[in-house]
Formats: C-alpha cells, structure tokens, sequence
C-alpha cells in the first residue's frame, strides 16, 4: 500500500534555523511549503533541497500580517491537501534592547512577529488538523522564553515566553483531538539574527554554539516519533554553556 507523503510548512525557511530545518525535512521525503519575506532567500533554501516528493511551494508571506497568513495557508492547502506539520519558526529581534532604549515601535515589531505570527500561525492550520484530528505543530521559541534574558532583551524575550504559552496551551487543548503540539528552546544558535546583537558575536564563539542543523535535527527527532507520543517542550543549548 502506498504511504501518503506528508506535507509540512516551515516559516522563516530563507536561512539560519528555518533553512536548516527544511533540509532536514526534505530529507525526510516530506513535501515543503516554505514561507519568508525575502523570496531570494526561499529560492536559495528551494536550491538545497531534494524535493524528491514534488517541488518545494514557496509562499512570501509576513507572519505578522493575518491576512497574508490566511491566504498562504488556504493556497498550500488547496495545492497539497492537507498540512501535517507546521514549524512556526520565523522570528526577530532588535539592536536597542534595554528598557532606556527600547522603543514602542521595537515591542511592536517582536511581539506581532514573534508572538501574533505564531498564532496567525496556529489559527489559520488547525482547522484542517482538527477535521482529520492530525497534526503536529513545533514553536521553535528561545531559552529568553523559558528564562528570562537580558542578552535577549526584555522584549524578545516577553514575545518568546508568549509564543511557549501558546505552544503549551494548544498541546493541552489539542491532544485530545490527536494534534500534537511542542516548544523547542534553542540556546544561543548561530544564524543571521546574531548579527543585531548590540556587541558583535566573534568568529570562535559563533563556531561553539549551536548550529541550526543541530535544532533541525531536534525537530526531525519530533516529526519522525509515533503519533502516539508527544513532547511538550525540549530544550536544547550549546555543551559550552551553562544552564543554571
């Protein structure tokens, strides 16, 4: 009997984390919807990957804008089927992080990216998941939301601890109905984001952080366990650092 090829939409997917997690799922044979704003950086992620089950659908799309989100979502599913999985990946952060310089618009900008793009996110795929009470939804969130971080910045790291709430919230509401929900918290990660740290990230240290594909690898260890199972949260940081 032939196995149904399953369907997964990672956002953020034009580099760092989101890129790396693509390739791992293309490598998986799972079909992919990429979405991002820059749609150079899709087609540099579409470039990488086998898409051994059909092309890569790249979607541009800005999380923070529900209405792009809905239309995304209904445009994916009308082409593939069904979602089976949704990684809400996309995410930012700002150079002025302190509270003496945070600006208004700056929190605006995290929390409608960060938070309201995750559930955007949700809202527009879980109906389709509950009518085949399936489906597998992975926040990837930080460690600035599981403990609050200075480094991160107070408002990066409110947005995150609102998107784990709302990883934590869908998998209890959800499992009932078979949808399976989970929070992964990254540890300092060596994408492009690091470039809007206030001190710049040297090369050494860039190189014994954690390196996207090895949250991909944490998100392939998800995708690939038993329907039966799930994790809620999973922490992952780099050896070198302390967790205390």
């Amino acid at each position: 009997m032939a196995t149904t090829v399953k369907t997964a939409l990672v956002t953020g997917a034009g580099s760092g984390i989101g890129r790396g997690i693509a390739v791992a799922l293309d490598q998986l044979g799972i079909r992919l919807a990429l979405a991002g704003r820059d749609p150079e950086k899709l087609e540099g992620t579409k470039a990488l990957l086998t898409q051994a089950n059909g092309p890569a659908r790249l979607t541009p799309c800005d999380v923070a804008d529900r209405t792009q989100v809905n239309a995304a979502v209904e445009g994916i599913l009308k082409e593939f089927g069904q979602l089976d999985i949704l990684i809400c990946n996309a995410g930012t952060n700002v150079r002025n992080r302190k509270l003496e310089v945070l600006t208004p618009e700056d929190w605006d900008l995290m929390i409608a990216t960060n938070l309201t793009g995750a559930f955007n996110l949700v809202h527009a795929v879980l109906p389709s998941m509950r009518v085949r009470e399936d489906g597998l939804i992975i926040q990837i969130a930080s460690l600035s939301g599981k403990r609050a971080s200075v480094l991160g910045g107070t408002g990066y790291s409110a947005s995150k601890f609102g998107q784990a709430a709302l990883g934590i919230c869908l998998a209890r509401e959800e499992g009932a109905h078979g949808i399976r929900s989970t929070v992964i918290y990254p540890g300092e990660v060596n994408t492009p984001i690091l470039d809007a740290r206030p001190v710049p990230v040297g090369t050494e240290r860039r190189e014994v952080i954690l390196q996207p594909a090895d949250v991909a690898a944490a998100v392939k260890f998800l995708v690939e366990l038993h329907p039966r199972a799930n994790v809620p949260e999973l922490i992952i940081k780099p050896t070198v650092d302390d967790f205390a």
